[in-house]
């Protein structure tokens, strides 16, 4: 029989820590210490519980816990003194069946992790959907996390130990993530489309109206269809809208990006498409209509990769497309209306005028997506209700200096475009850190036709300026433009610089912050309220009509735009739950 909540609040205390036996390995004071916080809302109110007492345990009961877990594939394995939920773990996964290469290798990274850190490695083998990581994904990410500060990898062995509960409670409690579950294979499913050069080494690359990017829009128009929708179309800047019609007239606008950035991740921007969606799957099944219609938006351009035209799917929602931007070239020479055009779009600016909402159409704008950053995780919190996404502004960049021999130009005759570039990198780092929360990066540093023994005569380089309000982003861009002017003059080089986009920020809209909150609340997740570094299209949504976002927690310390970007299907589930609370809120409010 699986356990519910209502027994481990009613039963006493022995009986109760007898029930939750076996979930932190030889650890029962975990458990124990839980239970006087009883009674528990939820199933996610006692993981949580159990989180907050180790994170407040100290180091020294923090170090004994992970002492206490076996090594992957070592002595306890081979001697068969794993506990029994352990050797469930470790032989689904595999390691009992280790080729002698591999165990050979496991055993190395053991004896170094060991030697490096002084407790065993921990990794939570059935992985983030509860399935089970294989041996070369275990050993890859043994190896990688060799790498890692003792401190930070201490922190990390903690997060899988906590995963690893999380999946033992599951069972206890026959708790089965089925939306998330079917929201994580739909991530995985939309994955297989790459861009050329990428595809071919594993990696995750969809920029705007390549073959990969109109496969992803299908295989989501053919998503939506299968969930229910009634209606699904691409429109004519490629965005996929999936339409659930409603009793009243209004709408919930919602989605997110299908875009990447060059080698990804699979959550960002993709998370907030299919999590409305697995909402409409679930209203469609029970044959129910909302008092108002929810139109899910799959933004075809957000991340601003092939062409120089951010945000452009939800921009064109807004009225605020750039006819200009029509006339861009990608690297290969292909305009944007010939890539449009190629695409089966009409490439026209007339088509795409057609495309801006009146927000008097609309009850508002949610938008979930992965937290993209470490936040979250450090505080082992699944859901975060986002205040403000940060206002940004970007440019493309070019100092011109000389070209001359590196052997022969003395040091102080030199017009070097790319130090003057690395002596503005050191300043927008202390510049931003000056504010505390403001943030700046050069993400591309480029000197053309570059060759060890030559002074680099040019430099190209991007901008990423952000804050959390505008007054506060505009004075770190003014100082940091007048400092590249007078770098340039004191160094006698020349510069250029165009502004590339351009996002006021967007604080939350109260009440729907506040529908965030309460939906959060009802699943006995603390609440946990922060601010977006990230830029997202609710922020070009804001521009018409009330916004609010909520952010799910990634995992491996929360890193985004990169392939380790991931998320649980446990968290996923969450954040499939408190988008349907949410619903039922609205739903109450507009009858």
């Amino acid at each position: 029989m699986a356990l519910t909540i209502d027994q481990i609040n009613r039963a006493g205390d022995t009986e109760a820590a007898r029930l939750l036996d076996g979930l932190y390995e030889h650890s029962p004071w975990i458990a124990e210490a839980a239970l006087a916080h009883r009674p528990f809302r939820s199933l996610s109110h006692l993981k949580q519980t159990m989180a907050d007492i180790v994170r407040a345990a100290g180091l020294d009961k923090q170090r004994a816990l992970i002492r206490a877990h076996p090594e992957l594939a070592g002595k306890a394995m081979v001697s068969k003194t794993l506990t029994s939920e352990s050797t469930n773990e470790q032989g689904k996964a595999g390691l009992t069946d280790c080729s002698p290469e591999e165990f050979a290798r496991i055993q190395q990274l053991n004896a170094d992790y060991n030697a490096k850190f002084g407790f065993p490695f921990i990794l939570a083998v059935r992985g983030p959907r509860g399935t089970g990581l294989n041996r070369q994904q275990i050993i890859e990410t043994f190896a990688r996390r060799l790498d890692n500060h003792p401190d930070f990898e201490r922190a990390e062995a903690l997060r899988n130990i906590h995963r690893i509960v999380e999946l033992r409670l599951n069972d206890k409690f026959g708790v089965e993530p089925a939306l998330g579950n079917l929201v994580w294979d739909w991530e995985e499913q939309l994955a297989r489309h790459s861009d050329p050069g990428y595809a071919e080494r594993g990696q995750l690359t969809v920029t705007y109206l390549t073959d990969a990017h109109r496969a992803a829009a299908k295989q989501i128009a053919d998503d939506m269809r299968e969930c229910g929708f009634d209606e699904v179309k691409v429109d004519a800047v490629g965005n996929v809208v999936g339409t659930y019609r409603g009793t009243g007239a209004k709408a919930l606008l919602t989605g997110s990006h299908y875009d990447t950035v060059r080698n990804g991740g699979k959550y960002d921007g993709r998370l907030g498409i299919f999590t409305p969606m697995a909402c409409v799957r679930a209203l469609a099944q029970a044959g129910r209509r909302l008092p108002f219609g929810i139109e899910v938006v799959a933004f075809a351009e957000e991340e601003g990769q092939r062409y120089k035209a951010t945000f452009l799917g939800s921009g064109a929602l807004t009225g605020h497309f750039n006819p200009a931007w029509l006339e861009q070239k990608d690297a290969d020479g292909v305009s944007m209306r010939d890539a449009m055009r190629n695409a089966g779009l009409p490439g026209t600016l007339d088509a795409i005028k057609t495309l801006k909402r009146d927000a008097k159409d609309y009850l508002g704008f949610v938008e979930v997506h992965i937290e993209q950053g470490p936040v979250l995780n450090e505080l082992d919190l699944p859901l975060g209700i986002v205040t403000s996404i940060n206002g940004g502004v970007r440019y493309l960049c070019e100092v011109v200096g000389m070209a001359s021999h590196a052997g022969t130009t003395p040091m102080n005759r030199r017009r070097d475009a790319a130090v003057a570039v690395a002596e503005l990198a050191l300043f927008v780092e202390q510049r931003a850190t000056r504010d505390g929360d403001s943030v700046g990066t050069i993400g591309i540093l480029n000197v053309p036709n570059g060759s060890t023994n030559v002074v680099p005569g040019r430099c190209q380089f991007t901008l990423d300026l952000r804050a959390p309000t505008d007054a506060q982003r505009d004075a770190m861009v003014a100082d940091v433009l007048a400092k590249l002017k007078e770098i340039c003059e004191r160094r006698g080089l020349h510069h250029t610089v165009e502004e590339t986009m351009r996002a006021a920020a967007a604080p939350s809209a109260p009440e729907w912050q506040q529908r965030w909150e309460r939906a959060v609340e009802s699943l006995g997740v603390p609440l946990y309220r922060m601010p977006s570094g990230a830029g997202h299209d609710a922020m070009k949504l804001h521009e018409i009509m009330p916004q609010a976002m909520l952010f799910v927690r990634g995992e491996n310390a929360g890193i985004s735009h990169n392939p380790l970007e991931s998320s649980t299907a446990d968290d996923i589930e969450l954040g499939v739950r408190a988008f349907q609370q949410l619903l039922e809120q609205l739903a109450k409010e507009t009858e």
